[in-house]
């Protein structure tokens, strides 16, 4: 007779078999902590040296930058200094008269002087003897006289004559001089030199007076005269 019984449930499981071997899972370990740590403290140095370099680098360029600002500001000043400087020599009134020795040929007392090798700016000349002021101011006035031999009764003396204009009489406002011995044979100089601040009207004439034109050295350099603006 066939079983015609049926059921739902499921079979029983089936027993391993005594004679056979099954795999058994071991769990990995978990990582130590330990072995994170160089690895942290390598990645924190690379940063710190980093933030090292970028605010070595920034104070660096902070500097360099004020160096070149502060020399290209001293190379400024120094040239704007020395442009302001030639222009007030190309500008200032000056003149630096050298004798002429056509001089000694003259009837009169007053030195007359080379207009081809003088140096004028801003100042007129009378007659190759008088200077005219250009403007009112203070002025350094110079003179040096040589003189080459000297005189039984004369002084070696030279003076420096002014006169307010040309209609006007002149007068003395600087005197100097010097002495050489009249008995010796051997030629000898002396030279009497003088400078002085003064303030001068525009308009006024300024010369050199010697007592005796022969007796002054007509070398180049010996005997000058000159005056310049402050």
């Amino acid at each position: 007779m066939i079983n015609t019984y049926q059921t739902s449930l499921a079979p029983p499981p089936v027993p391993p078999r005594l004679n056979r071997s099954h795999p058994v899972l071991i769990p990995a370990p978990l990582p130590a902590q330990s072995s994170s740590r160089p690895m942290m403290r390598f990645l924190l140095c690379v940063v710190l040296l980093n933030l090292v370099l970028c605010v070595g680098g920034f104070i660096y360029l902070y500097h360099h930058l004020n160096m070149e600002q502060r020399f290209s500001s001293e190379g400024t000043v120094a040239f704007r200094a020395a442009e302001k400087q030639e222009t007030l020599d190309r500008t200032r009134t000056m003149a630096r008269m050298v004798v002429s020795k056509s001089s000694k040929e003259s009837k009169l007392s007053y030195l007359q002087w080379d207009m081809d090798h003088s140096e004028l700016k801003s100042i007129n000349y009378y007659e190759r003897s008088w200077l005219t002021i250009p403007e009112s101011g203070d002025y350094y006035v110079y003179s040096r006289v040589t003189f080459s031999r000297g005189h039984d009764k004369l002084p070696l003396t030279s003076h420096v004559r002014l006169r307010k204009s040309q209609a006007e009489e002149d007068k003395t406002i600087m005197q100097a001089c010097c002495d050489l011995d009249k008995i010796s044979d051997i030629p000898r100089l002396c030279t009497a030199s003088q400078g002085e601040v003064m303030t001068l009207e525009k308009g006024n004439q300024l010369s050199v007076w010697v007592s005796d034109l022969s007796l002054v050295s007509y070398e180049e350099g010996a005997t000058t005269f000159g005056m310049y603006k402050l």
